[in-house]
């Protein structure tokens, strides 16, 4: 299902504008999603979220902390669909 992000535009309260390679576009609510903690922990300044890049190689988006997120995520958000083949792994 990898579609690539060709366009991100940060919004205001931790959301962001995104377009996928076939239109699909809309927009996620980034403080849904993740917890600002570890490697997102930086996104909580505002600033810094603002600071969101694409990642034309992996057809991702990015932060310079390392911090990306899945596209396949994105793509199911915006598109409202479940992920295809997608499992969470739990541990017994």
């Amino acid at each position: 299902m990898l579609k690539d992000i060709i366009a991100v535009e940060p919004r205001e309260n931790y959301q962001l504008y995104i377009c996928f390679e076939d239109k699909m576009e809309g927009i996620v609510d980034l403080s849904k999603l993740i917890k600002f903690t570890g490697v997102f922990a930086p996104l909580q300044d505002q600033k810094y979220f603002a600071q969101v890049e694409l990642n034309h190689e992996l057809g991702t988006i990015q932060w310079q902390s390392g911090a990306d997120l899945d596209p396949d995520v994105l793509y199911a958000v915006i598109s409202n669909q479940p992920i295809p083949n997608y499992k969470l792994s739990s541990s017994a």
